[in-house]
């Protein structure tokens, strides 16, 4: 391992650990990011989606207690109450991680080397639209419904699940797009926040193993890049969504809004220029 590989892995655990909470796409930043160092975009695709095991760890640890919680009442799910009490947010991120595989897998084998950063761009800007709006709306009127449903239900879970997997292809944010539909669909941002981060954690142990069994190892010239970026994603991560969650919590949420909206157009702009 040279220098400059240590310092590209570093700086790859970086770019993972801040930019998978943010709506901005993490595939596609830090594909933009390993392609300018001179990493084959073919590779740097890859690599972008294995480091996202990174991240899933961040989330894992920090919503530990949410999973247990989870474990413990599994043996008690019924289907009626499915969506009700402590079972609504196990079925919602089952129910979406199985729409994520049907969408996802597919547009990874069929679309992944013909997708274009010019449709995800476009598509990060127009979920900054979303954004803004939302926050407009947040401010203008607690009469529109923002923030008021407590559990998630079916429609939800599909909706968020079926967003989740486009979000493979480079370019298009997977936060941003389940947190900005989950406050459409009348969730606040810290029940949205919570539930897209949930929902990373078997997305991103997906994306791992997706690439895995297509590249028949870890898409890196040696083990110790990938546990190098790996661990600098997961430890930067860790803190980056403890930052995020105390802002949403601490600021008035039509300015977190109008601030990740402008973010996501401002990026998706840059992306689609590129």
């Amino acid at each position: 391992m040279t220098l400059r590989e240590l310092l590209v892995a570093i700086l790859s655990g970086i770019v993972q650990g801040v930019v998978e909470w943010l709506p901005i796409s993490s595939t596609g930043n830090l594909s933009l990011f390993l392609t300018a160092v001179g990493t084959e975009p073919e590779l740097a695709l890859q690599l972008a989606l294995f480091l996202q095991a990174g991240t899933t760890l961040s989330a894992a640890l920090y919503y530990r207690e949410t999973i247990r919680d989870a474990l413990e009442a599994a043996p008690g799910w019924r289907p009626r109450t499915a969506f009700e009490g402590s079972n609504a947010e196990t079925t919602f991120v089952v129910v979406a991680c199985a729409m994520t595989g049907l969408v996802g897998i597919p547009l990874y084998l069929l679309l992944i080397d013909v997708a274009g950063d010019l449709t995800g761009g476009a598509f990060v800007a127009f979920i900054g639209v979303l954004l803004v709006v939302t926050g407009a709306l947040q401010q203008a009127s607690e009469s529109v419904g923002l923030g008021k449903r407590r559990n998630p239900n079916l429609f939800d879970a599909i909706l968020v699940g079926v967003l989740q997997g486009i979000s493979i292809l480079p370019g298009v944010s997977r936060s941003g797009a389940t947190a900005s539909a989950l406050l459409f669909r009348g969730h606040d941002g810290t029940s949205a926040f919570r539930l897209s981060f949930l929902l990373s954690i078997p997305a991103g142990i997906g994306a791992g193993m997706l690439i895995v069994l297509d590249t028949g190892g870890v898409p890196t010239p040696t083990p110790s890049l990938a546990v190098v970026a790996l661990a600098t994603s997961a430890v930067v991560g860790y803190v980056a969504i403890g930052a995020l969650m105390r802002i949403v919590d601490a600021v008035e949420f039509a300015t977190v809004c109008f601030g990740l909206g402008v973010l996501c157009i401002v990026g998706g702009g840059l992306t689609a220029l590129v």
